[in-house]
């Protein structure tokens, strides 16, 4: 007996009822993208391996996915060069390509390279696979879509108060409840200056930002077991468990990081952009919140940073980003500053089911099923079936006369919610007998008046 098919660990294939809900997703962000102005372009699942290595820190590189080089790609080597050689200079020898592991280097590449063809600021969004060489389990994938946005080519913080915008804009499309978190890397920078701590700065971020995880007792042993001094730690406390309004919280840390010029830059920063969302951006449907424990990819971002937590579902992070001064330095183009933000597509799509918050139309596919009950019938079905096509409305035909049951059993596996019904007595009326799938009830009519009820 032939052995099942399988595909890889850690690669998902996906239903139509599932491709129906994720295009749901991936359509409604593009259209808010589309209204600010983004506009999308593609780079390829590939590409050359001296572009990817190197970018995501020693742990990353062995996460790469390495493409062996086409033809004998052994030529030129001996078996005991082979047998002699590491395995990541045989991969260095051996593989001249490999799969994207994420869109920003893929996306800084493509700045650099088409640098004369862009007029900045440049604003775009990439919605593609990416892939990772890690263990797969449960909510993590060795293929999976990102979904990003950057504008690259401006220091303004305009663009900082429209992502707020557009992740309030897609929330609220989708029904969910979230809270937009913010942050500014600055206020970071100068808290750890504040306590006397600059060169723990990572480490001390990095333990803030587990506070919902761990709590307060165990972002303070982390801290310890960093080498933060004791007395370091006792000046964090007020500063981690700060509570009140996000203007409350200003304020506060004005007087906190006042010897601090960085930190004071960043307080300076979150305040324009929030007194701007209130005051001039229209009225938000989430609440944004300033969290001093946000830290997100410390090495990478230098000015606000965003974060976006479902409230009626317990999963992490859904939306995440942040302002970074040198995205296209890896490339020798240096000095370029950029805003960006990425939705999890794949954790969305997980708080949409558990909350079923999905339109009903969003995964119907086909509204109508004509019965087939012979040549004749079906004749007639098909200019029925092509006035509602043209009017925009999914229909199908069952292509065989074949027992009734059969066809409405197929009419109810796939959800189809009407089904139109033509026989003898109908095709003498020139009209349709339409069956309401859900509630039972039947009406004969016209194919005109059949568009006017469906489209």
């Amino acid at each position: 007996m032939a052995q099942k098919p399988s595909i890889p660990k850690g690669t998902r294939d996906f239903s139509p009822v599932e491709m129906a809900k994720r295009n749901y997703i991936f359509n409604s962000i593009k259209e808010v993208f589309a209204l600010y102005g983004f506009q999308q372009i593609e780079t390829p699942a590939m590409e050359n391996l001296s572009t990817l290595m190197g970018k995501y820190g020693e742990e990353g590189d062995k996460l790469l996915f390495k493409i062996l080089n086409s033809g004998d790609f052994l030529h030129g080597m001996t078996a005991d060069e082979v047998a002699n050689t590491s395995t990541l200079k045989l991969a260095a020898k051996f593989c001249e390509k490999g799969l994207r592991y994420d869109l920003t280097v893929p996306f800084a590449r493509y700045v650099v390279q088409h640098r004369e063809e862009l007029a900045l600021p440049f604003k775009r969004y990439q919605i593609q696979p990416v892939w990772r060489a890690d263990r797969p389990q449960k909510g993590r994938y060795r293929e999976f879509y990102q979904c990003d946005a950057d504008v690259v080519g401006s220091d303004s913080l305009l663009y900082e108060v429209e992502i707020i915008q557009m992740i309030d804009a897609v929330f609220t499309k989708f029904g969910a409840r979230v809270c937009i978190k913010v942050n500014n890397r600055k206020i970071l920078s100068g808290i750890a200056e504040m306590i006397g701590q600059a060169d723990k700065i990572v480490d001390i971020t990095v333990a803030m930002d587990k506070l919902d995880k761990i709590g307060l007792a165990g972002v303070n042993a982390e801290l310890a077991g960093a080498g933060v001094p004791a007395e370091a730690i006792e000046k964090l406390q007020p500063i981690i468990e700060l509570r009140g309004t996000n203007e409350e919280k200003l304020a506060t840390m004005k007087e906190v990081l006042k010897d601090s010029e960085t930190g004071l830059k960043g307080v300076e920063e979150l305040e324009w952009i929030l007194n701007t969302l209130k005051v001039s951006a229209g009225v938000l449907k989430n609440e944004v919140e300033l969290d001093l424990t946000l830290a997100r990819g410390l090495n990478y971002y230098t000015g606000a940073i965003f974060e976006v937590k479902a409230l009626d579902v317990e999963i992490g992070s859904i939306t995440g980003g942040g302002r970074y001064d040198n995205l296209t330095g890896i490339f020798g183009m240096p000095g370029l500053s950029g805003v960006g933000f990425s939705f999890g597509a794949d954790r969305i799509f997980d708080v949409l089911n558990q909350l079923n918050l999905y339109p009903k139309e969003a995964v119907e596919t086909t509204k109508v099923l004509f019965v087939n009950f012979g040549e004749k019938e079906m004749q007639f079905c098909m200019g029925a079936a092509a006035q509602l096509r043209a009017a925009g409305v999914s229909v199908e035909i069952y292509p065989d006369s074949v027992k009734m049951k059969k066809q409405m059993s197929y009419a109810n596996a796939k959800a189809i919610p009407f089904v139109a019904i033509v026989g003898e007595t109908e095709l003498a009326e020139g009209k349709v007998n339409v069956k309401n799938m859900m509630t039972g009830e039947q009406s004969l009519m016209t194919a005109e008046e059949m568009v006017k009820q469906l489209a």
